[in-house]
């Protein structure tokens, strides 16, 4: 994997007359590369388009593409996450920053087990033809060819316009009340037979007729605060999200970060019913409890590939306000002890605990006994991955997917043993709205229907 000659981006650098939100939309809608993800982290934001290398990971093992060279199979020896940190090492060309996703379902692949995985892909990565990142006024371009960078450069400097048509806000809380209180319940049950102590329970409402997803991420974005935003169409998998925290940030130098969001309540256009609404979730003897043991499971983590006495929490239960709603929010920093690198510190935290339950190994049960299909992208990452050892890997919630034909949203909410069904399920509602209220049908409104559809929702014994 070692033999190819060391391959090298075309590069140049213009000013931009635009905001980025706008100039990496454009890209994505442009058609130039079937294959694009875009990522945005502090307000800086990057396009991916096309591949010049592809890795992906299955039950069968990992897999990597490189132009017209052979494919490299590397079958499964039940350590996938050391194949691809393998299989990127062997990358020779310069500079390179990897984009993609991984499935929730990699949670029970990444420790060898492959009893509960079907064909799906579980991890998805590129190292794109052609990439811009923008930040502080201007883009850096980088391409494959000189041909392509002409083409990156006359679509960030032709016109742009916003997006003309207004979204249609879709209802989410008339479909699947009852399936999702009945799990709500069941889990309440388990976790009071001492079987875990929390987990996050999630329902699928699909989204009927035609929704533009660029232009729903670029209304989207407006109306919401994330952490990370992203906007993907990779291996036939679309996606646009707001997402509200970190799985994991790992710097060049080793220094490693985790973002428990745990405790929800609703963020309104009333400032005083917000107050009143933060100062119930503070005091919501539930809500204190679910995030302080998520935060002990973040702990534990990042101890295990950590420099011993390194780990940190620098701040705990502050209150961060994500689009719909507001969240009980802390931080869990370490170094990474000797020998460890990015894709430990990835397999030591993911999923995160605050989309999957505590602990981890019980709450997997529990999902799969009452969601009715599998999770997919939902809790997942999107990611990116650079040569100098950092990674940047947003949680997947409050998003909108697409695949097969079929669109859908998805939430959840984290059970414990004083979880009320009811309010579980308006804890989904508010999550969903992040989204909801913000998507815009295709071109062909009369496609776009104001009912909602049928949805899967959480099954029970």
């Amino acid at each position: 994997m070692s033999s190819t000659p060391a391959q090298h981006y075309f590069e140049t650098q213009v000013e931009l007359s635009q905001e980025p939100l706008l100039l990496a939309a454009r890209l994505a809608g442009s058609g130039a590369h079937t294959d694009h993800v875009v990522y945005e982290h502090a307000g800086d934001w990057s396009y991916a388009g096309g591949a010049l290398v592809e890795i992906t990971v299955d039950r069968t093992g990992a897999r990597m593409r490189r132009g017209d060279e052979p494919e490299v199979h590397l079958p499964w020896d039940g350590r996938p996450l050391r194949q691809v940190q393998g299989l990127l090492d062997s990358v020779t060309v310069a500079g390179w920053r990897a984009y993609g996703w991984a499935a929730f379902e990699l949670s029970y692949a990444k420790d060898g087990d492959l009893g509960h995985l079907g064909d799906e892909r579980l991890l998805h990565l590129v190292i794109p033809r052609a990439e811009v990142r923008f930040t502080e006024g201007h883009a850096r371009l980088r391409a494959a060819d000189q041909e392509t960078l002409s083409g990156l450069v006359g679509l960030l400097t032709g016109p742009a316009a916003e997006v003309s048509r207004p979204p249609r806000p879709m209802e989410v809380r008339g479909v699947g009340r009852q399936g999702y209180q009945d799990a709500v319940k069941f889990a309440v049950e388990e976790i009071e037979q001492r079987e875990l102590h929390k987990v996050i329970l999630s329902r699928v409402v699909d989204v009927p007729g035609d929704t533009d997803l660029i232009s729903t991420y670029t209304v989207g974005r407006r109306a919401n605060n994330p952490a990370r935003s992203f906007l993907l169409d990779l291996g036939g998998l679309e996606a646009a999200g707001f997402s509200p925290e970190i799985v994991v940030q790992v710097s060049a130098d080793g220094r490693v970060v985790s973002q428990p969001l745990a405790g929800t309540r609703a963020l309104t256009a009333d400032l005083l019913a917000n107050e009143r609404l933060r100062a119930d979730l503070l005091a919501s003897s539930k809500e204190v409890y679910e995030h302080a043991i998520s935060v002990k499971t973040g702990v534990d983590e990042l101890t295990d590939v950590c420099e011993p006495g390194s780990v940190e929490v620098p701040e705990f239960m502050a209150v961060r306000e994500r689009g719909s709603v507001q969240h009980l929010a802390s931080r869990v920093s370490g170094r990474l002890a000797t020998g460890c690198r990015a894709w430990d510190a990835f397999g030591a935290v993911f999923p995160a605990v605050t989309a999957s339950g505590v602990p981890k190994e019980a709450a997997y049960h529990s999902i799969r006994r009452h969601e009715e299909e599998p999770r997919g992208l939902y809790s997942g990452a999107v990611l990116t991955v650079d040569q100098d050892g950092s990674m940047d890997a947003a949680l997947v919630l409050r998003s909108v997917y697409r695949q097969n034909g079929r669109t859908w949203l998805r939430a959840g909410a984290g059970i414990v043993e004083q979880s009320i069904p009811e309010r579980e399920f308006e804890e989904t509602c508010e999550k969903l709205d992040s989204v909801a209220r913000h998507l815009v049908p295709a071109e062909n409104p009369d496609a776009w229907e104001l009912s909602i559809g049928s949805s899967g929702s959480p099954r029970h014994p």
